[in-house]
């Protein structure tokens, strides 16, 4: 058992079928559920008084209608996202949203008017408890209702595209289209309202300013006349372009020269770098490798040192072809050498003659910068009165072309946006979404119950099933009792019913359930023969005694066995087998060794002989583990091929714990849907620090009817049985 349940333990398995059964258990529980709150679902919905949208669709233009543009007036740009980004944002505005509180009279509208009288409530809590309070103010008023009207409209501007779609959403579905339209509508009125009165602000403006830009003007031109009166000009520009010219020609030609001496300086200081003129020093610079003849030598030498490699690895240094190849390549490095140096000696000249150069040019350059002086202080003097005199003129004219064009245009203004689809009364509302709900209601009050379902499981700490015995016991499973009810017994009293089952009873189903535990028990014994059985179980009442009895009326059919009732505390066997009260027993046997025969008595109706437990004495545990007992099961398994013990139950005495160390093996009896599994993991866990042989598990008084409508574990086999049952076994 130990080996079985630390594996148990040590691997979690999903089993799917477990939780099929789960939801098969409560699937009346979890369609009512189900039902009762789609049905609510559905009376909400119901209730809900419809909101329908009605969408009116705007383009807005990129570009303004107007005959004359005057754009620049305005100081705006109407191209770009940013346009349309700030045109949204009007669309969406609280003062788009007061425009259509005015014009559609929405004050007196109660979906949007909270004060509204239709609105007020016969009852409030609020108003009861804090008083009626102050009306509000007409301003009050406005301001809530464009709050609520505001918050109906949806702008929801149409990608890459130069529409927006305008919504409103209303209670009143002749309402919405209206109100649709009307954002739209007032949209193009505010724009056209935008552009006249800017207009008319530009226009007068213009005006102010053109009367002091003539006055500018005129004193401009007369300041320009008399600096050419005081400097005697007629013409500067010939002077003045022969200079420039010959200032550019010099300067052109002195950043020429500096270049050029920059790089024979670079090169220079780089020469001077170097320790010493050898070979490798030169061949660091790179102006000496650029050279064309010193590259075409360097490719030479390389070939050279390929071919003296080659021939060293043929040849040893004193081959003649080896002393030939290297002298070729001394020649070579040797020729490289010279033109090297030559060309380190021509560095030094360059650099010199290039500085010489530079400095010539620069003296050159300063000669004619002085003259370009006096000549750039007359030209700046008189470009500095030409320009004024532009510059004022420009204005002047440009203020007076736009006077023009603002008279012209302040009545020709054209909007920039216009409706392209008005909005129309909807056929549906929006919302509620019946259907939605109604589904999401059920979707969710299925997995509710599911999931109640499984919380109900995972709280039910009863084993009800052979499943729940694998998966919340990990012990052997040895067999199934069905329910029994007491009509079916041939017996006299309903007291003897559950007892006699196995030999009078109708219920094939639960006869066959007697061998197959019986089977199951020899099967268990195969390797180790039991011939003492012991039978316990957690509390009283889970049908221990009914258990042992029958399944000692089955051994009985085949072998000679003795039924033992060790439970002295409450005995149960001598009174359903109608043995006489105060009849001897295990107690008196125990007490009395050579009263052995009188104790035990033959019950010839089951075949079987029992040994009920006497008188009941003070202390059952203590005669229990006396050494007459142990005398006593040694006498018996002389007589008896199988012998089987009905103890006390675990949870109330240790008398089973004591028994288990002199019996074969162990049954363990359990209640169905009644014995919680903590309760039985604990006895089981005792009985296995006690080093006890457990066989197994029963599951008795199973309802088979009730479970074999969740579950496919027992409908199937008992089915062939005309088996009915309703009261405790």
């Amino acid at each position: 058992m130990s080996a079985s349940m630390s594996s148990s333990a040590a691997v979690e398995v999903i089993d799917l079928g477990h939780y099929w059964q789960v939801v098969r258990r409560q699937l009346k529980k979890i369609l009512a559920l189900s039902f009762v709150a789609t049905l609510i679902s559905v009376l909400v919905v119901l209730s809900i008084t419809p909101v329908y949208q009605a969408t009116s669709t705007l383009m807005i233009e990129s570009s303004s209608n107007n005959v004359l543009s005057i754009e620049e007036v305005y100081g705006l740009s109407n191209s770009g996202s940013e346009y349309f980004l700030t045109q949204f944002e009007i669309l969406k505005s609280r003062d788009m949203a007061r425009r259509v509180v005015e014009s559609l009279n929405l004050i007196d509208n109660p979906e949007f008017n909270p004060f509204h009288s239709a609105n007020k409530k016969s009852f409030s809590l609020r108003a009861m408890i804090l008083g009626e309070g102050e009306p509000p103010t007409e301003k009050q008023i406005m301001a809530k209702t464009i709050e609520s009207f505001w918050a109906a409209i949806s702008i929801n501007p149409v990608r890459k595209t130069q529409l927006v779609k305008i919504s409103v959403s209303s209670r009143d579905v002749e309402f919405a289209p209206v109100a649709a339209n009307a954002i739209a509508v007032a949209y193009i009125e505010s724009q056209l309202d935008a552009r006249i009165g800017m207009t008319q602000q530009a226009a007068n403006w213009l005006r102010e300013r053109l009367g002091g830009l003539k006055q500018k003007l005129i004193k401009s031109e007369v300041a320009l006349q008399q600096f050419r009166e005081s400097k005697g000009l007629l013409d500067i520009e010939g002077v003045d372009t022969l200079v420039s010219n010959e200032l550019q020609q010099i300067t052109q030609r002195l950043v020429e020269v500096r270049s050029e001496r920059i790089n024979a300086e670079t090169n220079y200081f780089q020469l001077k770098k170097l320790k010493n003129t050898s070979y490798d020093s030169l061949s660091s610079l790179p102006i000496i490798l650029k050279n064309p003849f010193v590259a075409r030598i360097k490719e030479l030498e390389s070939n050279t040192e390929l071919k003296v490699s080659e021939l060293s690895k043929r040849y040893g240094p004193k081959h003649p072809r080896m002393i030939a190849a290297q002298s070729d390549l001394d020649a070579v490095r040797e020729t490289l050498l010279t033109q090297m140096k030559r060309i380190a000696e021509g560095i030094e000249n360059e650099y010199s003659a290039a500085k010489t150069k530079e400095q010539s040019l620069l003296n050159a350059l300063k000669e004619s910068k002085k003259d370009m002086l006096l000549i750039n202080q007359t030209e700046f003097q008189l470009a500095d009165y030409v320009r004024a005199v532009e510059v004022n003129r420009t204005l002047y004219e440009t203020f007076f072309q736009r006077i023009n064009e603002t008279a012209e245009t302040g009545t020709l203004q054209a909007a920039n946006a216009r409706v392209v689809d008005e909005a129309v009364i909807s056929a549906r509302p929006i919302k509620p979404k019946k259907k939605l709900i109604v589904a999401l209601a059920l979707v969710v009050s299925l997995m509710f119950g599911i999931a109640l379902a499984f919380l109900l499981d995972a709280l039910d700490s009863t084993i009800k099933t052979a499943d729940d015995v694998d998966h919340k016991l990990g012990v052997p499973l040895l067999g199934v009792l069905p329910l029994l009810g007491t009509e079916n017994i041939k017996s006299p009293t309903k007291e003897q019913a559950p007892v006699y089952s196995f030999v009078h009873g109708d219920s094939e189903g639960f006869k066959e359930s007697v061998r197959t535990l019986r089977t199951s028990l020899t099967l268990a014994g195969l390797e180790n023969p039991v011939q003492i059985l012991l039978f316990t179980s957690t509390v009283p009442g889970e049908g221990k005694t009914t258990t042992s009895v029958n399944l000692a009326s089955a051994y009985g059919q085949m072998d000679k066995v003795l039924l033992i009732d060790a439970d002295m505390r409450r005995p149960t066997v001598a009174k359903q087998l109608q043995i006489p009260p105060g009849s001897p027993g295990l107690s008196n046997a125990l007490a009395y060794p050579e009263s052995l025969d009188d104790s035990i008595y033959s019950m010839e109706e089951l075949n079987i002989d029992v040994m009920p437990a006497g008188a009941i004495p003070p202390n059952p545990l203590e005669l229990l583990s006396s050494k007459n007992f142990k005398e006593m099961l040694e006498t018996l398994k002389g007589r008896y091929q199988k012998i089987i013990i009905d103890s006390a139950p675990m949870q109330a005495v240790s008398d089973a714990l004591y028994l288990s160390t002199l019996t074969d093996g162990l049954v363990y009896v359990i209640k169905a849907d009644a014995t919680a599994d903590k309760q039985v993991k604990t006895g089981l866990a005792r009985l296995e620090d006690s080093n006890a042989r457990i066989l197994g598990v029963v599951l008795n008084q199973v309802d088979i009817e009730k479970e074999g409508r969740y579950s496919d574990s027992y409908g199937g086999y008992y089915d062939s049985y005309a088996y009915s049952g309703k009261e405790s076994s």
